[in-house]
């Protein structure tokens, strides 16, 4: 009995993982129907996995639901990412003070690998790659924080970020974007030695510009968050 519980365990949570993976990544446009039987199919899960991972993704703010309208992917807006924006800049600095006080030598010598990974890719040739390193470094950055609160939220809004920059990469390749303009890797690499200097508060100051110059990219085209909405909503599609 226990062997069955562990194994549906093992199902939802995989069920829950590819569903969260696909809204995260932009494969489930903002907006977007999520119709449970379509959704049984395209994950090969049951009922109730689907279900479970449906209620967990309300929880995270990933999907909303309404009486009779079913689940829908959560929308996004501008307004929505300012505010994200400033909770994460807020959330970010407090997990980088406690980690500048608290990093080793480990620490240090796990942020200068990633540095020097992050200086092999780059973010519009090879996106995915780029994506999973960038991700890692701002993880890292804040590792030795030891406030698993501030952490969860840290994480939380990061992905929830992520979401909003992987809509709107698209418009990332304009030649005219600014963004594709931005100097990434200068931008993090001064993250990181300003972190290894225990320089918490120019750390501060660049992360918020880091931060803010993402969100400021994304608002000049409000394409990915208006028109990407009104599509997905007009079409009312499925997965």
């Amino acid at each position: 009995m226990v062997q069955i519980d562990q194994g549906r365990a093992s199902l939802t949570e995989d069920v829950y993982g590819r569903l969260r993976a696909a809204i995260l990544d932009g494969r489930y446009l903002p907006g977007q129907k999520l119709k449970i039987a379509e959704l049984c199919a395209e994950v090969q899960g049951s009922l109730g996995a689907v279900r479970e991972a449906l209620s967990r993704l309300l929880a995270e703010g990933l999907a909303v639901s309404e009486s009779y309208k079913g689940f829908h992917v959560a929308p996004v807006s501008p307004a929505d990412l300012i505010q994200l924006t400033h909770a994460r800049i807020e959330v970010e600095k407090l997990c980088l003070a406690s980690s500048l006080a608290n990093g080793d030598i480990a620490w240090e010598g796990q942020l200068m690998a990633l540095l020097h990974q992050l200086s092999r890719h780059r973010p519009l040739d090879d996106a995915d790659a780029w994506s999973r390193l960038h991700t890692d470094f701002h993880e890292a950055l804040v590792s030795a924080c030891d406030n698993a609160w501030l952490l969860r939220m840290h994480r939380m809004l990061h992905e929830q970020s992520e979401r909003y920059r992987k809509l709107g990469l698209a418009d990332l390749t304009r030649s005219d974007s600014r963004q594709a303009e931005r100097d990434t890797l200068s931008e993090h690499r001064e993250l990181a030695e300003a972190a290894i200097a225990r320089d918490v508060a120019r750390v501060g100051v660049l992360i918020t510009t880091h931060l803010q110059t993402t969100t400021d990219g994304l608002l000049m085209n409000p394409e990915p968050h208006g028109g990407g909405v009104e599509r997905a909503g007009a079409a009312g599609a499925g997965p």
